[in-house]
């Protein structure tokens, strides 16, 4: 078993779960009237991608908890190496949009999903 690749499988799983019960339940707060139609299209559009992001940590918790407990022999590193600059670059994107919507209200810290995506992705490293 591949101890790095098995927490970070962990982290994953559990940002699934946070994002499907917490997320879910904290953006349907901000929900507009039905009777504001373009807000309703945005809105509802970006719960749809909000959920297509649960779908994807979902599939890639089950593919690191794969790497970890498999023997994948030559295509175990690659692979490891995929999923760490998967999440590089999940907190790459993260901390650009932060700083591209430049909110004084919402800093890095306040949201810091970014140091999770950059710890994991150290973690695959090591895992590697």
């Amino acid at each position: 078993m591949n101890i790095w690749v098995f927490l970070v499988a962990c982290i994953t799983l559990a940002a699934f779960l946070a994002h499907l019960l917490i997320g879910t339940k904290e953006t349907a707060t901000i929900a507009p009237p039905p009777s504001d139609a373009q807000r309703s299209t945005n809105w509802v559009q970006a719960m749809c991608a909000f959920q297509m992001l649960s779908v994807d940590l979902l599939v890639v918790a089950v593919a690191l908890f794969g790497l970890a407990f498999l023997d994948l022999g030559p295509v175990a590193r690659p692979a490891t190496l995929f999923f760490a600059g998967l999440f590089f670059l999940w907190g790459l994107v993260w901390v650009v949009q932060m700083k591209w919507l430049n909110q004084p209200a919402v800093s890095l810290w306040r949201l810091p999903h970014w140091l999770i995506w950059f710890f994991c992705s150290a973690l695959l490293c090591l895992g590697s």
